[in-house]
């Protein structure tokens, strides 16, 4: 799975990592269904670290389709609820 970062690129995400994804979206709808903006903006950080420690980065000249995009740290909570379904960001 191809996840894209907004304004820092994309990374090639393995399936095994999705259970691992999916619980820390799991934590960011909740922190945004709260409206607790610092519970979201650590879970939108620890989200946006998993992304990046579990995945591999793609090389910048790499032109492939990302499977999703996720916003990036300085997103508001506001902006980041435009984007949230009722599966998270992380569909599954």
């Amino acid at each position: 799975m191809i996840l894209r970062i907004l304004g820092e690129g994309q990374y090639e995400v393995t399936e095994s990592h999705l259970d691992r994804l999916n619980e820390l979206d799991s934590a960011l709808q909740s922190a945004a269904d709260a409206d607790d903006t610092a519970a979201f903006a650590s879970a939108l950080a620890a989200l946006l670290d998993a992304v990046r420690s579990l995945g591999t980065p793609l090389p910048d000249d790499a032109i492939v389709p990302s499977d999703l995009v996720l916003p990036d740290e300085d997103t508001s909570l506001a902006q980041v609820r435009e984007l949230l379904s009722d599966e998270g960001l992380i569909p599954g």
